[in-house]
């Protein structure tokens, strides 16, 4: 008993040192034959790496075909994708006739081979994947594996340009456990030919395009050893017509109507309720298309400071017209302008704001009324005459002087009160007119505040939309 296990360890040793099997040779060209030999030679040793020698590579070629693009989650980090898995090897010493055996290819289960370990560095969530039962085994040696994968991978999403933001997801595939000396990945198609190919095949035609397919081979070290890997880098496009229609378009739209509200004269109190009327619209606007936009931590889109800069200039402008309007209808009760103010607004702003100050009128006034003094000089009443021996005495005043006198004195008071009138009426137009420059300037700093920001983040959506591969 003891000599049979040693012949058997011998020819154990013997078979793994030359050769992993022979060639088949089958009795008859029928299936029945040639699994008969492959059980024999091929199905008992399918625990066993299919190399001549045990420190031997095993080469294992892989092939990658992009065809639906099911998705992509900014909050979770994750790219869906369904792709086609091409895996090839080579079982050593394996070989037979096709004449003799009546084919050159077989389809065979799966677990009756051995098969290498190759998964998508990737992975994170569970494999949903159609299982597919059998490969194919060549009359060379060479076995197909082909399949289906559904992936969800994770990917660091970059969304600072959404909805013109390009993705570049990788997908790296390799054996789980074994190293770099026990297997070794090799590509079999170019970059350039997996995406032509995913093209053709490509079914879905949803928010994302694919641009560019790259590809590296790449070693991974770690403590237990080297790991041979194929790395494959998914390059995705937004298509933005969506956004553009739904987002972009409705809230240049507002913008554009609280712009032009600035054409409303100011002193009209209708100007500040259109525009808290255009606020309350614009704040239902962003809460219904909430859902729109992306939601992630890592970075803030420059649409959302878009819309953030949008609903600011808003409300900077109702605030503008509380304070234009809260001048208009309260300056009769603010003192006289200052003359810093007047000169530095009526003077330099008017200019500025193609609003130059109204030239003052050339004429006169000149007041008529006699001073009460020199009205007095003239007359000395009859007691005063009485004490002064030698001088005239002068006879009572006549009724009708005393009575334009009167009336002198009561023209005087009207002209009085009529010069305050005028002076607050000046001082109320100076303010008024203070109020106007300000909005004036006001209105061309939105513009070009508005329009800088704008022209700033088309710029960069331009230069993020333009891939160069």
């Amino acid at each position: 008993m003891t000599e049979v296990k040693i012949v058997g360890l011998i020819f154990i040793c013997f078979s793994l040192l030359h050769g992993f099997v022979t060639a088949l040779n089958c009795t008859s060209p029928t299936l029945e034959a040639l699994f008969d030999g492959l059980e024999k030679e091929v199905f008992s040793k399918k625990t066993l790496r299919p190399v001549k020698y045990v420190s031997d590579t095993l080469n294992v070629s892989v092939e990658m075909t992009v065809e639906g693009i099911l998705g992509v989650n900014e909050k979770a980090q994750s790219l869906t994708l369904i792709i086609w898995q091409v895996l090839e090897w080579d079982i050593a010493g394996l070989s037979w006739d096709e004449k003799e055996c009546g084919t050159a290819r077989v389809s065979v289960p799966r677990e009756k081979l051995w098969v290498p370990d190759i998964i998508i560095a990737e992975f994170k969530d569970e494999d949903k994947s159609p299982q597919t039962p059998y490969v194919y085994l060549y009359n060379t040696g060479r076995v197909y594996d082909d399949r289906p994968l559904r992936v969800v991978s994770v990917c660091r999403l970059v969304i600072y340009t959404f909805p013109f933001d390009i993705q570049n997801c990788s997908l790296t595939f390799g054996p789980f456990l074994h190293i770099a000396e026990d297997i070794k990945m090799i590509e079999k198609l170019t970059a350039a030919e997996i995406l032509e190919e995913s093209r053709q095949v490509m079914q879905t035609r949803g928010e994302w395009e694919l641009v560019d397919i790259k590809q590296a081979q790449t070693t991974l070290e770690i403590t237990a050893g080297s790991y041979s890997e194929i790395k494959y880098y998914i390059i995705l496009r937004r298509r933005p017509v969506l956004y553009v229609i739904n987002l972009l378009l409705p809230s240049c739209f507002l913008i554009m109507v609280d712009l032009f509200s600035f054409l409303l004269p100011p002193h009209s109190v209708d100007r500040s309720s259109f525009k808290m009327t255009l606020i309350l619209g614009y704040t239902v606007f962003l809460l219904i298309m909430n859902d729109l936009l992306p939601t992630t931590g890592n970075t803030t889109p420059l649409m959302n400071v878009l819309f953030s800069v949008s609903l600011a200039l808003m409300v900077a402008s109702l605030l503008e017209t509380v304070f234009i309007t809260n001048i208009q209808f309260s300056s009769s009760h603010y003192r006289k302008v200052p003359p810093w103010l007047r000169v530095f607004v009526l003077q330099y702003l008017a200019v500025i704001v193609c609003l130059p100050p109204k030239k003052k009128s050339n004429r006169v006034t000149v007041s008529l009324h006699q001073p009460a003094t020199a009205m007095n000089t003239g007359f000395i009443s009859l007691r005063d005459a009485q004490s002064m021996p030698g001088l005239p005495v002068t006879p009572p005043p006549d009724p009708i002087l005393e009575e334009l006198r009167r009336l002198s004195r009561d023209l005087g008071a009207i002209r009085h009160q009529m010069d305050k009138h005028f002076q607050e009426n000046s001082t109320l137009q100076e303010w008024q007119m203070i109020a106007l420059v300000i909005d004036r300037l006001l209105f061309g700093l939105y513009i070009v505040f508005f329009m800088f920001c704008f022209i700033t983040i088309v710029v960069i959506w331009t230069q993020s939309n333009a891939y160069v591969g």
